[in-house]
């Protein structure tokens, strides 16, 4: 290492990451590569037994699942795509049938999370009056979760029969996501005592009988962004606040990547009403089952399987397109 190289403790942990993530991409390449001889030398020594062939095949199976995946991290070469994502969910007008879809919405993310083995983190909930929920943060911790889930910034179209409506008659709902780079220390993102309002307030919803008990619960406002950031998931005020200022800073952070975006005239702004005319993906319950993504035309009848977390086919549809991932700030 070059003299003076941990004079610049931030700095230098940057770099240390930086080596972290390329050693770590070429012990992947390596496993696969010994993955695939260790199947290639079984299937030699077992020959026509069919018995073991079950094994193998399943064993390649699961090796072609991590290369994709692994293909799909590839295209991922932005300055923030290896980051840990914000991830902010909001319904559209139209009540508890909305709030319902962003709470299927919030637990698809969870469960697409699960499925990756990303760490998922609650840092806000606002529930619904009736159901469902009025609005949701998530940081979402694992490699290039900001570079995947860049993807899934919009709004999102849901088309079904009510279960709120005592005619059983289809209703059409929008919910909105958003997704931010958590943004490290060593990035400059200054936030000044003067340019916010901090508010406490007692925490609602789910949590236990403490969050009703004690102003635990943050809310920060940006003067002159207008960004209001709130924070209630903990218990105590001090975590919360510090969750809450991460949340402004990844926010800060990208409408600072936005407006360099704008100068380079390769801006597409994302944030559209949450109505009609404005999503990039339907969801089809009734009178079939599809869910389309409007921009890639990718699409699966298997409406569970999505709303289980199996979004990858989405992505990687987006991703791969080149022209699209132009659109990306």
């Amino acid at each position: 290492m070059q003299p003076g190289f941990w004079d610049d403790n931030q700095s230098a942990q940057a770099v240390l990451r930086e080596i972290s993530r390329h050693k770590n991409w070429i012990a992947s390449i390596d496993k696969f590569s010994r993955e695939l001889a260790d199947n290639r030398e079984l299937l030699e020594m077992i020959g026509d037994d069919a018995s073991e062939l079950g094994e193998i095949q399943a064993a390649l199976d699961a090796l072609e699942t991590d290369l994709e995946r692994h293909e799909t991290a590839a295209m991922l070469s932005g300055p923030d795509d290896y980051r840990d994502a914000i991830l902010t969910i909001h319904p559209g007008a139209g009540g508890t049938e909305s709030q319902d879809w962003a709470e299927m919405l919030f637990r698809m993310f969870n469960r697409w999370a699960e499925r990756r083995g990303f760490e998922v983190e609650l840092l806000d909930y606002q529930p619904g009056e009736e159901a469902g929920l009025k609005s949701a943060t998530l940081e979402i911790k694992g490699e290039y979760a900001f570079g995947l889930l860049q993807a899934e910034s919009g709004v999102h179209r849901l088309v079904r029969i009510s279960p709120f409506d005592a005619n059983a008659r289809r209703h059409t709902s929008f919910a909105s996501v958003h997704v931010f780079p958590v943004v490290e220390d060593n990035v400059a993102i200054e936030i000044k005592d003067d340019e916010i309002r901090l508010d406490t307030y007692r925490a609602s919803g789910a949590g236990g009988q403490h969050v009703n008990k004690t102003s635990s619960a943050v809310r920060i406002t940006h003067l002159p962004t207008g960004i209001v950031v709130t924070c209630q998931s903990e218990r105590s005020q001090h975590r919360n606040k510090e969750a809450a200022f991460t949340v402004l800073k990844a926010r800060l952070y990208q409408l600072h990547r936005e407006e360099e975006a704008k100068k380079r005239e390769h801006f597409d702004k994302s944030k559209k009403k949450i109505e009609w005319g404005s999503q990039i993906r339907s969801y089809v319950f009734h009178p079939y089952n599809l869910v389309k993504d409007h921009r890639t035309s990718v699409e699966t009848s298997n409406v569970q399987a999505v709303m289980d977390g199996d979004i990858d086919k989405f992505i990687e549809g987006f991703l791969s397109d080149p022209e699209l991932r132009k659109q990306l700030v």
